[in-house]
């Protein structure tokens, strides 16, 4: 039976200001004992169901105490703790006692039959000079029975004995003497507590014994001469503890690899080095706990790491009696292996960047404007560039937003690293938290046998940026929260987390807004986000814009097909007359169609698509459809245009800039025409 098999482990830890405000045990049937701690979470008394009206004071002991005197009177209550000061159950007072008094009997007979195992002669006396003990050789020496024997006298045994002399020594005394017969020795010793000798005991060598010792001593000499050659020369640390985690011996190579020598180390628990961050983790702790061979890395508190096995050598009931340690040091190793996957996590993301870069180069060419509010918007971009702020990138389908992203990656520092794009509306839900985070060997039926780097990992030091954010599903947007507010994520299958230092960049065409009203986005992850929000205008917003875009789009084709193909005047006023709802990427596919179909070298207006002017026709533009007078033809435009034109820039000095007439011709006619 040990302490573990009777410690209660119904019990309950509040503060004692909970308890005061409704000291009631009865809110507690289940626990046999409710624990009240202070301000500080120390533990200052206890209401017991022995004692449930009052609070009473409580004895917190290890379990080394068990081996001491200790006070176990003073408490009616004792609560024991492991070498961490973890609390491992309760008992009362009563059932302390029955353990104690089965504890001490069961030490008592243990003591008993390690002398009685003795191959010696040993006699024992109390305080008294009375025989308490002797072990079977003594009896059959004596050829007398136990009984003639215990209670008697040493004198009354031995008339010649000596032995009682030692009881008025207040000091440790060892005396030596040779047998009557001389053919073997005595060996005398007293026992002591607190200063005063309690009894003494007396074991007897024949001279048959001693001459097997001293040919087992030459031996073992031999032998610990060879054990400490191998400790000595050994470039591994081999490191020795008993059953209870005291160290007994480390060799020499622990100075090398821990910066500790032997005899720093040697007598300490490994509970103790552990704590003091010598080594984490303790692999005898793990072999102690686990109760058989364990393997597995270890870290120093000099920054190494080493591959450490440790083996438990058992007794023949099972008990551990020694674990033995070898530690190899694999700092170089690991450095290298470190080395090697972060080449690896790099050549991926280039690899993934270049093929992103060959089915879309065009999208990283130089940015192509005119008008006001992209100089703006450009202006904006270059500045947030600088810092490793989170973008969000907002505007409609078509209108560039990975080609913003693009330039504000090429503009920062991080422009030599990656820049990996994701469009999470074209992965499904099921493979996205996968290819973003990552996952572990085996977490998945079909899984790579070595795990694979999501996105994040392959991304690391360069920009991240995410098209269409709004279509990440709500349970992956609390792990994309983690990454952006604690910069680490856990792969799939996994428990470790992993650091990541990346920019992020979001892109979407939705509301985000509306979209946390309706509880389909979470707002902290929008405001996560929405650091600095950069808004980019549709095609038909900036008009301006269209003419140098189609320009450069044709450019463009003309030198992949190998064509020479330019526009009519004609088919450019078409193009900007048309408003454009799939933005620049419409513009794009567009050019690039007549570039290819078009058999005559000038586009005319008959090689565009019908759509064009379909859309024309139906629209509010300034084309008129149906016939009227000249000058009320001639109202209507001025109206439209000018009207288009104050929502568009605001002020008369831009609006005649941009219309080309006098500043004072349009303030005129917007005050005749009545346009606010």
């Amino acid at each position: 039976m040990t302490i573990s098999t009777v410690l209660k482990h119904n019990y309950a830890i509040i503060s004692e200001a909970e308890w005061n405000q409704n000291p009631d045990f009865s809110r507690y049937s289940e626990y046999g004992l409710i624990l009240l701690r202070d301000a500080k979470d120390a533990i200052i008394g206890a209401v017991w169901e022995g004692r449930p009206g009052e609070m009473i004071p409580v004895g917190i002991a290890s379990l080394q105490m068990l081996e001491e005197d200790a006070e176990w009177d003073r408490y009616s209550v004792w609560i024991f703790t492991d070498p961490y000061r973890n609390i491992l159950g309760w008992i009362e007072r009563e059932s302390l006692y029955r353990f104690l008094c089965h504890f001490y009997k069961t030490k008592k007979e243990f003591y008993e039959t390690v002398l009685f195992s003795l191959p010696h002669r040993v006699t024992v006396i109390d305080g008294n000079s009375l025989i308490c003990f002797v072990n079977e050789q003594e009896i059959q020496a004596r050829g007398m029975a136990k009984n003639q024997i215990i209670g008697k006298r040493i004198h009354e045994i031995d008339k010649e004995s000596s032995l009682e002399r030692l009881l008025s020594d207040r000091e440790k005394k060892t005396v030596i003497r040779l047998t009557d017969n001389k053919r073997g020795i005595y060996t005398q010793t007293n026992i002591l507590k607190d200063g005063t000798s309690i009894g003494a005991i007396q074991v007897c060598w024949e001279a048959e014994e001693i001459e097997k010792i001293v040919m087992n001593l030459e031996a073992y000499t031999s032998l610990a001469q060879d054990l400490k050659a191998v400790f000595d020369l050994s470039y591994d640390v081999i490191y020795v503890s008993d059953g209870e985690g005291m160290t007994l011996r480390v060799s020499s190579a622990s100075e090398r690899l821990w910066g500790y020598k032997p005899e720093e180390l040697v007598g300490k628990t490994v509970y103790e080095l552990e704590k003091q961050g010598v080594f984490k983790p303790s692999i005898t702790r793990l072999v102690l706990e686990k109760k058989d061979k364990v393997q597995t890395i270890q870290t120093t508190k000099t920054g190494k790491r080493l591959m450490v096995v440790g083996i438990p050598i058992k007794d023949e009931k099972g008990n551990i009696i020694r674990v033995i340690n070898t530690s190899r040091d694999i700092t170089q190793e690991s450095r290298l292996q470190a080395e090697l996957e972060a080449a690896k996590s790099i050549m991926q993301g280039y690899k993934q960047e270049l093929e992103q870069l060959k089915q879309s180069a065009w999208k990283n060419d130089r940015l192509i404007f005119k008008s006001e509010q992209m100089r703006n918007l450009v202006t904006l971009a270059g500045k947030v560039a600088e810092v490793d702020s989170t973008v969000l990138i907002l505007g409609e389908s078509g209108v560039g937003k990975e080609v913003i992203a693009s330039f504000i990656h090429q503009k920062s520092q991080r422009k030599e690293n990656p820049f990996i794009k994701v469009n999470c509306g074209a992965i499904p839900e099921n493979l996205l938290e996968s290819e973003l985070f990552g996952y572990e060997k085996g977490a998945f039926t079909g899984a790579s046998k070595d795990g694979k780097r999501g996105l994040f990992e392959v991304a690391n030091e360069g920009t991240l940026f995410l098209d269409e954010i709004g279509e990440i599903p709500l349970r992956l947007q609390v792990k994309l929260l983690r990454v952006l507010q604690e910069k680490e994520l856990v792969r799939l299958g996994g428990t470790k987390p992993v650091r990541v230092n990346v920019r992020i960049i979001a892109a979407t065409n939705r509301d985000l807004k509306e979209e946390v009203q309706k509880r389909a986005f979470r707002e902290d992850l929008y405001y996560r986000l929405n650091v600095v929000p950069i808004q980019i205008p549709p095609l038909r917003e900036r008009r301006e814009d269209i003419l140098p875009l189609a320009l450069h789009f044709i450019d463009k084709f003309n030198r992949e097909y190998n064509r020479n193909k330019m526009f009519s005047p004609e088919a450019l006023e078409k193009l900007q007359a048309y408003k454009w709802p799939g933005n620049v990427r419409e513009l794009q596919n567009i050019i690039e169609r007549v570039v290819v179909i078009a058999e005559q070298q000038i586009i005319e207006p008959r090689h565009l698509p019908e759509t064009l002017f379909h859309a024309q026709n139906n629209s509010n533009g300034i084309s008129v459809s149906t016939i009227m007078p000249l000058d009320q033809a001639k109202e209507l435009v001025e109206r439209q245009l000018l009207a288009m034109a104050k929502e568009r820039y605001g002020t008369t000095t831009r609006i005649a800039e941009v219309l080309g007439v006098n500043q004072s011709t349009v303030s005129r006619k917007i005050t005749r025409l009545g346009i606010r």
